[in-house]
């Protein structure tokens, strides 16, 4: 479901009776009743609540909003039954529903957690991580990541230190460094490094597939985007790159999950 998009139509219907009831309605109350005259019931479950609608779509809009994390694409970082909060103004603020910026701020760094819209179906909800900017050469081969020629910095971890959702033996968590920014992620030694795009959407002329991998060149105006849990992720490898267009905010707290309390607080 598009909430945003049902926010907004609840938010227009309050609003078209809010001001007919202010302009039209309540005068004639007024002049037939007197100024003891009140307003009907159901206004004040409708019209009434338009103020309260307005601010809620506004703080959704353009400040902060509640993602829920649906799948394990990002463990050991973020984990299923997560509740993120994203900031919506970090990277400028748009018009709910036409996606249209209208203030700019500053633009996505390698490392950031961001949610976006899934570019083969709009109406999904991503959340991976910014590994790659307007311009970089990818190179993401035999499971180590390269940037601009540049091997990212990965460093074993202990297996006790995997976290939620990593305690087969058979699974390698590592420490990845991005431009000085580190963050676990996890990998899997059974499964191929090979990358098979998705029909359709493959990047095309900007990236090459291999049995070891995929190279990219990030075309202007999109970015390169991983999954930490990295051979079970659906990110960039497989359909292309995100559009900036496309991008919803960056993930800054996980503010609850109802499963697992002690997650409360953490920073993706």
């Amino acid at each position: 479901m598009d909430y945003t998009l049902l926010i907004v139509a609840v938010t227009l219907a309050a609003g078209v009776l809010w001001g007919l009831d202010r302009w039209v309605w309540a005068p004639e109350r007024l002049a037939s009743l007197g100024p003891h005259a009140r307003r009907p019931r159901w206004l004040d479950y409708t019209a009434g609540l338009f103020p309260i609608l307005l601010l809620v779509l506004a703080f959704r809009s353009f400040v902060f909003e509640p993602f829920r994390i649906p799948s394990g694409s990002m463990m050991p970082t973020l984990v299923p039954g997560d509740f993120v909060l994203v900031n919506k103004f970090v990277y400028g603020l748009r018009l709910p529903l036409l996606n249209l910026k209208i203030v700019r701020a500053k633009e996505p760094a390698r490392g950031d957690v961001i949610v976006f819209r899934y570019p083969v179906n709009p109406r999904l909800d991503y959340i991976k991580r910014v590994v790659g900017l307007p311009g970089d050469e990818v190179v993401y081969l035999d499971k180590r990541l390269v940037i601009n020629g540049e091997r990212q910095p990965l460093s074993r971890l202990p297996a006790s230190r995997a976290g939620e959702g990593t305690k087969e033996s058979w699974q390698q968590l590592r420490l990845e460094n991005l431009d000085g920014r580190r963050h676990r992620i996890v990998l899997d030694p059974r499964l191929s490094p090979e990358v098979r795009p998705v029909p359709g959407m493959s990047a095309g002329q900007d990236c090459r597939y291999s049995r070891r991998g995929i190279v990219c060149r990030v075309p202007e105006g999109h970015y390169f985007v991983l999954g930490d849990n990295r051979d079970y992720s659906q990110d960039s490898r497989y359909w292309g790159f995100v559009p900036e267009k496309n991008i919803v905010g960056r993930a800054f707290l996980v503010w609850a999950n109802f499963s697992n309390m002690k997650r409360v607080g953490r920073i993706p």
